[in-house]
């Protein structure tokens, strides 16, 4: 049997070194001589040890740009759906290692901030992407499109939280049929810069917060302006 890459006994020594001593106690030169590779190795695959514990988001990133940047106006939410379905599938493609990601980002506060501001990164590209499909340079227009993104994030989320925590299991299915909710909030059949009539709506959210929490508020606030 061959030996694992360089990259993932690095990423097995380093979670196994956290599980044993603590991530704060834990040093690169710790999961180096673990790995059975030299600090220079370390670096090449890596930048700090908080890079062991992330996935590639830069890559990530390039990967939905690609994708969105291939659709066209009638088809940009089901980019967008597809677009989620990849991020999802590379945590399910990792498998044990997403796993022991959560449970640590889930004790180490510092990691906490650093997921916090990569599912940012998301979730600005996504909002990007919804304001150029609108086509509406209006404040109003760019509240929809930030609740856009919000809404799409937080289905992703939902659904990859339920699947690391073992409660999921088909989660692509689950994320399809979530994406399926978010999109029929935001129906690509009529204006988004149309409102039923006169009046303010006031939006209120947390990112957050889980899917089913975040669907309901927005399906109400929706109904209120096509009412008024």
């Amino acid at each position: 049997m061959s030996k694992p890459a360089a990259r993932t006994r690095l990423a097995d020594a380093a979670f196994a070194l956290f599980d044993e001593y603590g991530y704060e106690q834990t040093t690169v030169d710790d999961i180096a001589e673990r790995a059975g590779v030299g600090r220079t190795t370390f670096f090449r695959h890596y930048r700090s040890k908080e890079d062991v514990i992330f996935p590639d988001h830069d890559r990530l990133l390039v990967l939905i740009r690609e994708r969105l940047a291939t659709s066209s106006h009638s088809t940009a939410l089901v980019a967008v759906s597809d677009a989620v379905r990849l991020v999802l599938l590379h945590y399910l493609d990792e498998g044990d290692l997403a796993r022991r990601r959560y449970a640590l980002t889930s004790k180490v506060a510092a990691l906490r901030d650093r997921e916090i501001a990569s599912v940012a990164r998301y979730q600005r590209l996504f909002r990007e992407f919804i304001a150029e499909w609108m086509g509406d340079p209006t404040e109003s227009a760019s509240l929809r499109a930030e609740l856009m993104a919000a809404a799409v994030v937080a289905a992703h989320n939902h659904v990859l939280r339920r699947w690391l925590r073992g409660e999921a299991s088909d989660p692509v299915a689950e994320v399809d049929d979530a994406m399926r909710e978010v999109l029929a909030l935001f129906p690509a059949s009529q204006s988004l810069g149309e409102t039923g009539g006169g009046g303010t709506t006031v939006v209120a959210f947390r990112t957050e917060q889980d899917l089913e929490v975040l669907l309901p508020s927005l399906q109400r606030l929706i109904e209120g302006g096509t009412e008024r």
